[in-house]
């Protein structure tokens, strides 16, 4: 007995998904070029938020484990490991506003 396989793409599926994506990357180039120039006070106001996105979930991290180190003895330091959760947080908050920055 023979099976198929639904989750293969058919050579007409992938050109579909071809000219989708022809589209949506034609139609963010004649937004691009409509828009014109980016003033450097936008490049200004990008640096402030991925700064922020950076900085506040990293600060918060600390104060939180500032919080905890007061309230329980532990051996492990908790306002540290909050410090590079905080960071990594921040960082995937950074990316996620690029990423969307990027795409329109």
């Amino acid at each position: 007995m023979t099976e198929t396989n639904d989750s293969q793409s058919t050579p007409e599926q992938s050109g579909d998904d071809f000219e989708k994506t022809l589209e949506v990357k034609s139609r963010r180039k004649a937004s691009a070029r409509k828009a014109g120039k980016q003033s450097p006070w936008f490049g200004l106001g990008m640096f402030g938020v991925i700064g922020w996105s950076i900085a506040l979930p990293t600060v918060v991290g600390v104060f939180v484990g500032s919080w905890i180190d007061s309230h329980w003895a532990s051996r492990v330091s908790w306002k540290l490991t909050f410090l590079f959760l905080g960071a990594i947080v921040g960082c995937a908050i950074a990316a996620y506003w690029l990423q969307k920055e990027m795409v329109e």
